[in-house]
């Protein structure tokens, strides 16, 4: 069996002394992360000299001598904060972020330990506790994960919106082989082909019929009391630079939060419901490839305002939360996620009986396609169904086949998801494949 890293989260219930700790051990945290950062700034500004994670976390030891509270912290969770600042200029300097700056104590999440020291947990998957070493302290915790095996990194999270603390556990699971070894092995009855969108959430076609699942609008639902309350937060007296905030503002950015909040927890309990049903029912899934990002990208011009409300109907589905969700729970039991290639199927302007593509179909206003075959259909359902053609090889049209896609499924390909470890991984998988001759080695899982 193969082994997949999954994040499994569970709820923390400390006591008033034991909250004590955290919060000065979060605090602690939060002055080593801004140290770092004015580190970098002033060696930058006075020798225009570049800071890296190395020369950063030699000093620790040092640091520790001159600062003494934060020699009862864990070291190694000293230098994945200091890491967290690496990764942030990272981003900085590959143009995908803004420039780090200072973080004040409230959006400052937590810490974590990097590796199996420094901490125990003693549960099963089901509730336990938690030991965290440098702080001496033992947290109650609940919450049920769906897998578990090893766990190998620990992140403690506070979110002051709620005043609660959790346990983020990243764990190594045994997960089964893939059912589906090359294109002759794939099973078409136990197939679905799935299309994301705004008016109907998901639109499924198994072979047989076509599934609706309705859009739940939980963002549209309570957009009225967020702008009510954010109306009150603007009249009281908000924090700026040499100026506290005041003590009604607090109380209405609380609530704000709160509200904010439960629409998040709302739509996360709907997916997922949603995906779950929908992976205990197929084994071989078929989308295609969408580039979320770029989709809920803001426009200028006239069509401002329209493409506004197109993008917060894309975020209140969620369509890249969706198609993670049900790529991981497909693949847990062994199936199989196919993307298409959306820019070569065109399934939202390709008819499903003739093959023909349709330019004037791309205009998202056209909801339902009559094609000169004669063969008419609504829009989501034929690009459902021109999936479910291209995946059992019954989809007319030049390049339709999946030996000519070559399709991939998404989790297959390794992402850097920001550890210690996993970086050094890719530093030395990297310089093999240089002293090899080896530039580019295969990502993806292909099909075909």
């Amino acid at each position: 069996m193969a082994v997949a890293t999954r994040r499994q989260t569970f709820r923390l219930y400390p006591s008033k002394a034991q909250q004590k700790a955290l919060l000065s051990a979060r605090r602690l945290h939060c002055y080593l992360y801004n140290a770092c950062v004015s580190h970098r700034q002033y060696e930058y500004k006075q020798n225009r000299r570049t800071v890296g994670y190395l020369e950063q976390q030699n000093l620790l030891p040092e640091f520790k001598k001159v600062w003494t509270e934060f020699a009862q912290l864990n070291s190694q969770s000293l230098q994945a904060t200091v890491k967290r600042v690496d990764f942030a200029y990272q981003r900085f300097f590959r143009g995908l972020g803004r420039k780090p700056k200072y973080k004040s104590i409230r959006q400052y999440s937590g810490w974590t330990y990097p590796a199996q020291s420094g901490w125990t947990a003693n549960t099963t998957g089901k509730h336990g506790t938690v030991t965290l070493n440098d702080l001496g302290i033992t947290l109650k915790m609940r919450g049920k994960a769906k897998d578990w095996g090893v766990p190998t990194t620990l992140t403690i999270v506070y979110k002051p919106s709620k005043h609660q603390w959790f346990a983020s556990f990243t764990v190594e699971v045994a997960i089964p082989e893939p059912k589906f070894g090359s294109q002759s092995d794939l099973r078409y009855e136990s197939i679905v082909a799935y299309d994301l969108g705004t008016e109907t959430a998901i639109t499924l076609f198994d072979g047989d019929e076509f599934y609706e699942v309705s859009n739940p609008r939980f963002m549209q639902k309570s957009e009225a009391k967020v702008r009510q309350t954010a109306k009150l937060k603007r009249r009281k007296r908000c924090p700026k630079k040499g100026v506290k905030a005041s003590r009604r503002w607090k109380k209405v950015n609380r609530r704000e939060s709160q509200l904010k909040a439960k629409v998040a927890r709302q739509r996360r309990d709907w997916q997922h419901k949603v995906t779950s049903e929908i992976a205990r029912r197929y084994d071989l899934g078929v989308t295609e490839k969408l580039n979320t990002k770029a989709m809920t990208r803001s426009a200028k011009g006239k069509g401002k305002k329209r493409k506004a409300g197109l993008n917060k109907s894309i975020l209140s589905v969620g369509f890249g939360t969706l198609n993670q969700m049900l790529t991981y729970k497909i693949e847990r039991k062994g199936g199989l996620v196919l993307q298409l290639p959306t820019q070569i199927i065109k399934p939202s302007q390709r008819c499903p009986k003739c093959g023909t593509v349709h330019k004037d179909w791309a205009d998202l206003s056209n909801r339902y396609h009559v094609c000169s075959c004669g063969f008419a259909i609504t829009r989501d359902k034929g690009s459902v169904l021109v999936m479910y053609n291209v995946a059992t090889n019954q989809q007319p049209g030049l390049g339709t086949s999946l030996v000519s896609l070559g399709c991939f499924s998404t989790t297959s390909e390794t992402r850097h998801t920001g550890s210690m470890k996993q970086l050094g991984q890719r530093k030395r998988l990297k310089s093999c494949r240089q002293a090899n001759g080896v530039s580019e080695t295969p990502s993806a899982y292909a099909v075909g």
